[in-house]
Parts: C-alpha cells; structure tokens; sequence
C-alpha cells in the first residue's frame, strides 16, 4: 500500500505572511491543527495550533499582527505520494511526529498524512498502533 492510498488530499498551502489569528481561523474553519505553509507553490513551514499557543501567544506575540512566518517551523518532515506506508510510518516514528507533508515527484504538496490515517485507512492496525506508540514517547532531545 502506498501514501497515497491513505493520506487526505484536502490540504492547501497558506501564506507565511498570514497572522496568527488568521491562520488560528482557518484551522478552526477546517477543524484542524495543522497548516502547510509556503510560497510561490513550494513548501518553506509548517505551523500547528500549539505553535500558535506556544511560539505565539504564550511568547507575547500580537496574534492580530504577527506573521505565521516567525513562529513556524521551517524543517519540514516529508514523503511522497508514492511511498509504501511502511517508510512513512518509520519516518514519523523516527523523527516523532503527528502529521507528515506527501509531495508528488516535483515536490508539490498533495496531501498529509497523520496517525489518524494509518489507524483508519490501513488495514494493518498494528501498525497505526504502533507509529502511535513511538511517536507519543518521551522526546529523545
């Protein structure tokens, strides 16, 4: 099985430019807590409601002013569309992360795919267990 048979297609790039509060919007206007960021159709971050909380808010940060662009997360872990499940799923147990970002062959975002689809869409559930188990550890750092 490969990523593209599970990851959700649904997913759209947002401006860095664009502030917390906005981006806080979309998020729950889409009811999620993740947002692909990028410029001129390539992907530059990534920010999530908790950077929003943590990076932002929390730091005193102005949600009505400040850019996505200073607290994003610029290291962005990826895939590809034509991966087997199994690669990703080590790759977010390695590096211990929820969501991952699928490109196609030219590196254009095409989907993301999180714990929640490896647990529903596979019909290996030990694997959505387990990619569960090692991603909810104690960081290593």
């Amino acid at each position: 099985m490969f990523v593209r048979d599970i990851m959700s297609t649904d997913v759209e790039l947002v401006n860095p430019d664009m502030t917390l509060s906005e981006a806080a919007i979309r998020m729950k206007e889409r009811d999620i807590g993740f947002l692909p960021v990028g410029e001129n159709d390539r992907l530059v971050g990534m920010v999530t409601d908790r950077d929003i909380a943590i990076r932002g808010v929390a730091e005193g940060k102005d949600p009505v002013t400040e850019s996505i662009r200073n607290i994003m997360t610029p290291d962005v872990q990826y895939c590809f569309e034509n991966q087997e499940v199994g690669e990703a799923a080590k790759l977010m147990e390695d590096k211990q992360i929820r969501r991952l970002v699928v490109l196609n062959d030219d590196k254009r975002l095409v989907g993301v795919c999180s714990l929640g689809d490896f647990a529903v869409e596979t019909s290996d559930k030990e694997l959505g267990g387990e990619v569960l188990q090692e991603v909810s550890k104690p960081s290593k750092k």
